[in-house]
């Protein structure tokens, strides 16, 4: 078989390749964070472009071989040759696939080592498989022509680049290039009144939009506008307009994802501009900052934001003008741990990072015969509410609060200490894995300044931690700077996921994002935001017949994947989207099972906030798609009414708690409802934190530890006992040795 007869084959091997995503390729390939410089080099990044130059990541291109057409003709002058050798065949496919020339044609067609090594393994395959093709005497050129065949994407390379090219992100906006925008930094910690300055201009101009980062923060700003000021709110699941004709008026509060772009304002707030560099979410404070169509821009932050917000401005041509605002009421940091909850005292707030914690430190508490109040994340924002209210409460016996860092935004409390219950937050890493990392000085900062607030009854502020070994710990922590703000964060748009599908018909569009970060082209002080969780959405739905704009809007709902109830309903709302059958509010029910009663444990506490997760993500859709989603109102109402049993359940959480470990089968209910409070799973340590540290009781499982941590035991009984202990072993030694020597007496 000679190698003329081999470039004719690869030439005519009818492989297709479709564009699709390892897992490996993602893991990686993909790099969502630039390196992180000084700030000294920031204005040297504005030129640079981190992928301007960089080779393809053709890992992303793995070939798919279709059946052969080769018939007909192809089989002319069979019966003139004889089997080919398989072991002589591969020796001279090897041959043909070292040739230099062969290497070469394909560099110069823009093939690398790794593409024309699939090429070659698909190309064998298809050999051995047809082995009837007959013999034609083809010259080297078909190489180049195969090669444009199999990989169609090399011919339109220069297009998808400049699609994906997301330098200079401030020209995305020409309504706002259109105006010269005023710029003010409301710089500060918290409760330092910085906010509050930004809405009273807000309430003074004409016109203004407010931009949080939660729906808490929205409704606060909206309920206290309309005390003077008529303001609408909208955020991704609820409009509330004042006027009674749905009129728009001139002020609006809103999410920062729902901020409108071309409207123009007389102002406009942006809070908690230190959240541009979230790996999820910092793609809106971008937006919002270089896109909002305002005379008057009153950004409100962190310090450490200062510097970059002032860059960023540069490539805009504004200038920003800058107010400092210090802490109203002091705070410091005790000389004591409480080590003991039986130390605990009015206004006190003890902030863990996970569920479990809060279910173990709420049953204590009740031991105790002391009443809590419990906040955290996944709750519905009116439970927050009223967890909060009755904290606040003076005339309430309820003065301890059991919280997550949910705190740290969005509730005013009135609490007099903040105690960390542990210094170490888990995370999930890039590769999926459970870690553990040392809170940030920013976090910490950020929960530490909700004690001793202006408005509450408590003017000075504490800080603490519940053990001893974490007290040095925290010191170190907050007496160190905020780590500036380096970067912020983009994201694809529908368009231009769009344009990529017209290039790759074939992509997925888990598939065809995956491209986009590969491929795009950011600015130094920008990078492309975490994607996981819409890839995770888009390979849910793949296999169902959408269009590619409205799986797009689909997979940037806002649901928590940890929740299997929430994906199965996200998955059947999409299908009963793709057979055009709305979905009713009989059908919702249906699904959901309502109504709806208490929960008996926390396993059906968790059900019911992923119910409540489920409306949430109708309402989200419904503004999106209104003919396919028609009964928002009928569905928020039991919401409103769900709401309200879940606050039921959570002002009787110590006695859920209780009746889920009498159940008889605790290892299921521990599975399905997440209190692994005692066997807590190994989770590694992060990398890269100087002060990471293992959280002294995820490690000690002793029983005596076990029974004070679940208030079974005081730690005062835990020593009375090891006294009792060690005076009846010593007295039972004794006896022991006086009942020996009166032995050896009598022989």
């Amino acid at each position: 078989m000679s190698v003329n007869r081999c470039v004719y084959l690869l030439s005519r091997s009818h492989i297709r390749y479709r564009v699709c995503a390892s897992t490996a390729a993602v893991a990686n390939n993909t790099t969502l964070h630039p390196t992180r410089r000084t700030f000294e080099k920031l204005s040297s990044r504005h030129s640079s472009s981190n992928s301007s130059s960089r080779p393809l990541d053709t890992s992303l291109f793995v070939p798919l071989t279709l059946k052969s057409d080769a018939g007909g003709d192809g089989t002319v002058g069979e019966e003139l040759t004889q089997p080919l050798d398989k072991s002589e065949l591969l020796k001279v496919l090897n041959r043909f696939y070292k040739r230099k020339e062969m290497q070469k044609l394909a560099a110069d067609q823009g093939l690398d080592a790794r593409l024309f090594h699939q090429a070659f393994v698909s190309f064998r395959r298809y050999v051995y498989t047809e082995l009837s093709i007959s013999i034609r005497k083809p010259q080297l050129y078909h190489v180049p022509l195969h090669a444009k065949e199999i990989f169609p994407m090399l011919d339109c390379m220069d297009d998808l680049r400049k699609i994906s090219d997301l330098r200079v992100p401030a020209n995305w906006y020409p309504e706002a290039r259109a105006i010269q925008r005023k710029i003010v930094f409301h710089a500060g910690p918290t409760n330092s009144g910085k906010t509050y300055h930004a809405i009273q201009r807000f309430l003074a101009a004409k016109s203004g939009v407010y931009c949080g980062p939660l729906k808490l923060l929205a409704h606060e700003i909206y309920e206290k506008s309309n005390d003077g000021v008529p303001c609408d709110l909208v955020t991704g699941e609820e409009r509330i307009s004042v006027d009674p004709e749905g009129r728009l008026s001139g002020h609006i509060a809103s999410t920062i994802e729902m901020c409108n772009v071309t409207t123009p304002y007389e102002v406009a707030v942006i809070d908690e501009i230190q959240m541009i560099k979230d790996p999820a979410r910092g793609w809106a404070w971008t937006r919002a900052l270089l896109g909002l169509c305002a005379e008057e821009i009153h950004v409100c932050g962190e310090a450490a934001a200062v510097d970059f917000v002032t860059e960023l401005m540069y490539t805009t041509g504004e200038e920003v003008e800058v107010h400092n605002y210090k802490r109203l009421t002091p705070f410091s940091v005790s000389d004591h741990a409480v080590e003991s909850l039986d130390n605990l005292k009015p206004g006190d707030c003890i902030v863990c990072f996970s569920k479990n914690d809060i279910y173990s430190i709420s049953r204590q508490i009740e031991v105790r015969g002391l009443e809590c109040a419990v906040i955290y994340g996944s709750l519905p924002p009116g439970t927050k509410l009223a967890q909060a209210k009755k904290f606040n409460d003076p005339d309430d016996p309820c003065k301890i609060l059991v919280a997550t860092d949910a705190i740290g935004m969005g509730l005013n409390l009135s609490i007099r200490r903040i105690i960390f219950n542990s210094l170490v937050k888990p995370n999930v890493n890039e590769k999926g894995e459970k870690e553990l990392d040392t809170i940030s000085t920013s976090q910490a900062l950020q929960i530490s300044g909700r004690a001793g607030r202006f408005s509450s009854v408590f003017k000075e502020g504490e800080v603490t931690t519940m053990q001893r070994d974490d007290l040095p710990v925290l010191k170190e922590i907050l007496g160190k700077p905020v780590d500036p703000i380096e970067t912020a964060g983009l994201h694809p748009t529908a368009e231009q996921i769009e344009m990529f599908a017209y290039h790759l018909p074939q992509a997925t569009l888990s598939n065809l994002v995956d491209i986009f970060v590969s491929l795009a082209q950011v600015d130094g002080v920008y990078f492309v935001c975490n994607i996981d969780d819409f890839k995770f959405l888009a390979d849910m739905i793949q296999h169902i017949p959408l269009n590619l704009r409205t799986r797009y809007v689909f997979c940037t709902a806002p649901i928590n994947k940890k929740q299997a109830f929430v994906c199965t309903s996200f998955l059947k709302f999409a299908r009963q989207f793709s057979r055009d059958e709305p979905l009713t509010f009989n059908w919702v029910c249906r699904h959901v099972n309502w109504p709806l009663v208490p929960p008996k444990n926390i396993k059906d506490l968790v059900h019911l906030e992923a119910v409540h997760d489920v409306l949430d993500l109708y309402l989200w859709l419904s503004y999106r798609f209104m003919d396919m989603f028609p009964d928002a109102n009928l569905i928020r109402d039991i919401q409103k009414e769900l709401d309200g049993i879940i606050q039921v359940g959570v002002c009787n959480i110590t006695r859920l708690i209780r009746a889920t470990e009498d159940q008889p089968t605790p290892a299921e209910n521990t599975a399905s409802t997440g209190l692994a409070v005692l066997d807590t799973p190994p989770l590694k340590r992060g990398r890269g934190t100087k002060n990471q540290r293992k959280d002294p009781r995820m490690t000690d499982s002793s029983l005596s530890s076990r029974l004070v941590r679940d208030g079974l035991l005081t730690k005062e009984l835990l020593q009375q006992l090891q006294r009792e202990w060690v005076r009846e072993q010593s007295q039972h030694g004794e006896d022991s040795n006086s009942a020996n020597k009166g032995k050896r007496k009598k022989k």
